[in-house]
């Protein structure tokens, strides 16, 4: 058995999915606070294609978003956020990428930044089994804290939530002949380093540039090119 591990935003689907439901959250809130709310998100997406976001500044923005409402509102939202902006973006090559692992008896996982909250349903319409994603706080009288727990699955965080599901399984990286890694994002080079088989997916400028000088596998999953 080998290992499929997937990035979500820019890499599955050509959106950021945290950046799009915030979009969709700030719409929803009183007309006087969009402007800010809109302008913070616009900082952090900024931060994150440069390589310099800090991830505590994110997550207390936008798990701290998710505190503003309770759970069935939100989940009602996000129902509504599925059918109008995620699941028409899903494109028949995505999928198709997801079930050549499946049916080559591949051990899979979805790993995103992203929280969990916006991510489950997303995992689900692709089929993951496992998703390894930023955990947001939930207290369940009242919905989310704002919070989240454990380590943010950022950067290095992916390596260390990667190998903590697999500790669980009885696994570990190197149990696996071959380990593939499809994302788009320069802020995911620690655990593409860490497999056999990087694939820059869909890359940044940034990620192309060091795809190419360490010969990785660059595929361009929404123009139908590949390039290796």
């Amino acid at each position: 058995m080998n290992l499929a591990l997937f990035d979500l935003d820019h890499t599955l689907i050509p959106l950021d999915s945290d950046y799009r439901w915030t979009q969709f959250f700030i719409e929803r809130c009183p007309a006087d606070e969009q402007a800010a709310l809109h302008a913070m998100n616009d900082k952090l997406m900024a931060d994150y294609h440069a390589g310099r976001l800090d991830p505590n500044e994110s997550l207390a923005f936008l798990i701290g978003l998710l505190a503003r409402k309770p759970r069935e509102v939100l989940d009602a939202w996000h129902g509504e956020y599925m059918q109008a902006v995620i699941l028409p973006a899903i494109k028949p090559q995505a999928r198709a990428l997801v079930e050549q692992h499946r049916a080559a008896g591949d051990r899979l996982a979805l790993v995103t930044a992203t929280n969990s909250f916006v991510t489950a349903p997303i995992a689900r319409a692709f089929g993951f089994e496992v998703l390894i994603a930023t955990e947001p706080e939930l207290a369940y009288e009242r919905g989310f804290t704002g919070r989240w727990v454990g380590t943010p699955s950022f950067k290095e965080g992916k390596i260390t939530r990667v190998q903590q599901w697999l500790a669980q399984e009885g696994l570990a990286l190197e149990h696996f002949a071959r380990s593939h890694f499809y994302s788009d994002s320069i802020n995911d080079v620690p655990l593409l380093e860490r497999v056999t088989d990087p694939v820059a997916t869909n890359p940044s400028p940034a990620l192309e540039a060091v795809a190419r000088e360490r010969g990785w596998t660059i595929v361009r999953l929404f123009d139908d090119q590949e390039i290796h």
